[in-house]
């Protein structure tokens, strides 16, 4: 993915005859996929302006659950097959992974070979559909391929912890058919630029697959698409995204403030770039969830520093049962 990198400073001063708060929001940078990226202006976090609801359960009267030491269990055996940029043989052995693990589940494979700058590689959608009984589908989506430019990437967070989280969350499809829209869980491949982050040099997965659906139709059928990017961070603050669908984004708020995680949601505001745009162009709902401050001033992003001792299993549970929520209550609509 490509965002500004924003940082916001906030001057607190007590007033003490009204007790209120004043904040200033200072200038925020924009930090681009590389470092040569033009600054620019980034704009404040809009909120939604209603109170957050008592938790509410979900039909089957409980709230959403996933299990967290699990969900972190996988994000560490997918982290064991080091860097998978595509075309490597550990992205081929993490492919077999992910399929082996989706035993039960309707699996459809889109397959192509993505001209790039550096050559042809093959590049492998995997989409696993859980039925529901309300016409329509739901997608959650992550990415598995890692960055091939920095040697000894591994991406606990950046393909990580999305690839774990989604494994996790089949745990919950499986079974009985869901009272509900249809479920897919699609691992994208070939996010990462090869060479230089741009139109044609990112999202080579998420663009086939939305150009494929279109076409043979599918794409009618999706009601919403979320997804989940760098959502592992011990340090949880996931962003509003300005580039997804405004009502989404309040419908994962509420979902997130229904579960008491909202302090974790949306305290600041930026455009990304990922995997969810080619959806959005195709005029689908969209919401990524993403945190996009991954150590101080974003120090461990598309480093070799971005290892497992970063993350944490409450934020793995935190995000899929926002997204759990967040299904639910668009069964609801």
């Amino acid at each position: 993915m490509i965002v500004p990198e924003a940082r916001r400073k906030w001057l607190a001063a007590a007033v003490p005859a009204l007790l209120m708060l004043l904040v200033a929001p200072l200038a925020l940078k924009r930090l681009g996929r590389l470092p040569q990226v033009t600054p620019a202006t980034q704009a404040a976090a809009v909120l939604p302006t209603a109170a957050p609801a008592p938790a509410a359960a979900g039909p089957a009267g409980e709230l959403p659950n996933i299990d967290a030491a699990r969900a972190m269990q996988y994000v560490k055996e997918v982290v064991d097959f080091g860097p998978r940029p595509i075309g490597s043989e550990a992205h081929k052995r993490l492919e077999a992974y992910l399929v082996a693990h989706l035993k039960g589940a309707t699996i459809e494979h889109d397959d192509f070979t993505a001209a790039t700058p550096e050559g042809n590689f093959p590049i492998h959608n995997i989409v696993a559909k859980f039925s529901g009984t309300k016409p329509g589908v739901v997608i959650i989506a992550t990415h598995y391929d890692t960055l091939m430019r920095v040697k000894g990437f591994v991406g606990a967070n950046d393909g990580g912890s999305g690839t774990g989280l989604l494994l996790e969350l089949a745990h919950h499809l499986r079974g009985a058919k869901r009272n509900g829209y249809s479920v897919w869980l699609v691992w994208l491949d070939g996010e990462e630029a090869i060479r230089q982050w741009s139109p044609t040099d990112s999202l080579y997965g998420s663009r086939h697959l939305a150009e494929k659906w279109q076409k043979d139709g599918s794409i009618s059928q999706v009601k919403a698409f979320l997804l989940a990017d760098m959502i592992g961070d011990a340090d949880l603050n996931i962003d509003r995204d300005q580039n997804s669908t405004p009502w989404l984004e309040d419908l994962v708020y509420e979902a997130a403030s229904k579960l008491g995680y909202q302090s974790h949601f949306f305290s600041r505001s930026l455009p990304v770039e990922d995997d969810h745009l080619p959806f959005a162009k195709a005029s689908v709902p969209v919401a990524d969830l993403i945190d996009f401050e991954y150590g101080y001033h974003n120090v461990f992003w598309h480093t070799t520093q971005d290892t497992l001792d970063k993350l944490s299993p409450k934020s793995l549970e935190i995000t899929g049962d926002v997204m759990l929520e967040t299904v639910r209550l668009l069964d609801q609509k």
